[in-house]
């Protein structure tokens, strides 16, 4: 085995990071004097880098179903390199504290973001965990109802659970109650695959727990929270125009019963109305008490902890009483409370992170000061919402929307409700366009596709443009 002798890793370093200091020495450092303003390094070699890297990240994070590699991994790397170079730029120029203040700003927003998804996430888990979901999908599967039947009850259930639940958990589990009865139908699973995407997205867009983007316009305190269901019938012609088209393209035909019954453990029933307690909470602390939703949330995180002990304490007494000692379907099971968290979308999470403060840096070099005054000064802010919503489709909604939030326009309440709703369901025009139709891809492989998605994008995109106009007229006050 060889070892290398320590006096190499100087050498080393040095050649490894002689050329970026070259760049950051002749492209940023020829600025002279002191400013009590951040400085504009869009014309910057750092600027250029900054940016170079971003786009390779994303390209990174679009790949990751061909590469494997999870979507935190680039985008944190690019974010530690973007600040680095920044701080080292300020340092030079002695005003670090403008760069430290601005890091921690977005550290901040997103500690908000994240401790916010991870209470509903632990939540989420723990509901599956004791199997509500399950149950769900079994029960429906027993009704035999017809493909056309079961494509409108999918997609109107995604509809009306993605606005509590997140979109991506609601969709896999429509997903599994399509694939189960829809078996070598290819085309029933297809287009009720879509029919889920669009209205999983569709339904997050009317309420601030539905999306991440709703739920950074909340916490932002942009929008109130009972403003957003002015979204809600834009939200609805979103989904039943494209579904409505779709419809006749399915067969009338009866899939095979299924006689499978799945009970729920003890305590689920208890879990669901603690959640909406939760959310009840939040609201409560955020529009009587003045503070951040977050803390509102995870006041409510403390009532599943509370749930949790008092079933483990209760356990054996239970399953004397039911004459049951076994971990069966039973209902009789102990909960942990940290199993949930631990289950939690880590690298989601950690997305985020490298996505905020990736944006962040961006904005804080002067990028998107330059976009904000093209899209939202030259193009108006109708023709640039509705790009966003586009954009959505391509790239990630959630670095779009916090680029708009970190922009910060200066538009009506109306135009914040349209940019909120075209950034949620722009990415249901294509299968890349959200988490829900990425995770679906990879449940149905083989039978949901990119291109099976794409060929019914012109229906998408009638009921994109269909729920714009629809939001524009009957909100038209909200625009003034």
């Amino acid at each position: 085995m060889t070892i290398l002798k320590p006096v190499k890793t100087p050498l080393l370093l040095a050649i490894l990071f002689f050329p970026l200091s070259f760049f950051l020495a002749t492209g940023v450092f020829a600025a002279t004097g002191v400013s009590h303003e951040p400085l504009d390094l869009t014309s910057s070699t750092v600027g250029f880098v900054s940016l170079i890297l971003f786009m390779i990240a994303y390209l990174f994070v679009m790949a990751e179903e061909y590469t494997h590699l999870r979507k935190s991994k680039p985008v944190i790397f690019a974010a530690g390199i973007i600040w680095a170079m920044i701080g080292w730029v300020y340092m030079s120029h002695g005003m670090s504290e403008l760069a430290e203040h601005a890091v921690r700003h977005n550290l901040l927003e997103y500690a908000e973001l994240m401790l916010f998804l991870l209470v509903a996430m632990t939540y989420i888990n723990g509901m599956e965990e004791r199997r509500v979901f399950d149950a769900l999908r079994s029960w429906l599967i027993r009704k035999g109802f017809s493909f056309r039947q079961l494509f409108w009850m999918t997609g109107t259930l995604a509809f009306f659970i993605s606005p509590v639940a997140d979109n991506l958990t609601t969709a896999l589990l429509m997903c599994a109650v399509v694939l189960a009865v829809g078996g070598t139908n290819t085309r029933f699973v297809t287009l009720a695959c879509i029919n889920i995407v669009v209205g999983a997205n569709a339904g997050g867009a009317f309420s601030p727990f539905g999306d991440i983007t709703t739920l950074m316009v909340w916490q932002k305190g942009i929008v109130h929270f009972w403003d957003f269901f002015d979204l809600f019938v834009p939200s609805v012609v979103n989904f039943v125009v494209p579904a409505a088209i779709m419809h006749f393209a399915i067969l009338n035909e009866m899939p095979v019963a299924s006689d499978e019954v799945v009970s729920m453990k003890r305590g689920a029933k208890h879990i669901i109305a603690l959640f909406l307690a939760t959310i009840a909470t939040a609201v409560s602390f955020h529009n009587f008490l003045g503070l951040p939703p977050v803390v509102g949330m995870l006041t409510g995180l403390s009532y599943l902890q509370f749930l949790g002990y008092y079933l483990k304490k209760t356990k054996h007494k239970c399953a004397e009483i039911n004459g049951n000692n076994k971990d069966t379907v039973g209902e009789i099971v102990a909960f942990d409370v940290f199993k949930p968290v631990a289950k939690a979308e880590w690298d989601t999470l950690f997305f985020f992170y490298g996505v905020v403060l990736c944006v962040g840096g961006l904005g804080f070099l002067g990028y998107l000061s330059m976009v904000s005054e093209l899209m939202y000064t030259q193009w108006g802010a109708t023709y640039a919402n509705i790009v966003v919503g586009v954009l959505s489709a391509i790239v990630d909604n959630i670095p779009v929307m916090f680029a708009v939030l970190t922009m910060n326009p200066d538009m009506s309440q109306g135009q914040w409700l349209l940019v909120t709703m075209t950034a949620g369901v722009g990415g249901s025009l294509l299968s890349i366009g959200s988490a829900a139709g990425v995770a679906l891809m990879g449940q149905a492989r083989g039978k949901y596709t990119f291109f099976g998605h794409l060929k019914w994008a012109p229906a998408i995109a009638v009921g994109y443009a269909a729920s714009i106009w629809v939001h524009m007229w009957i909100n038209s006050s909200l625009f003034t």
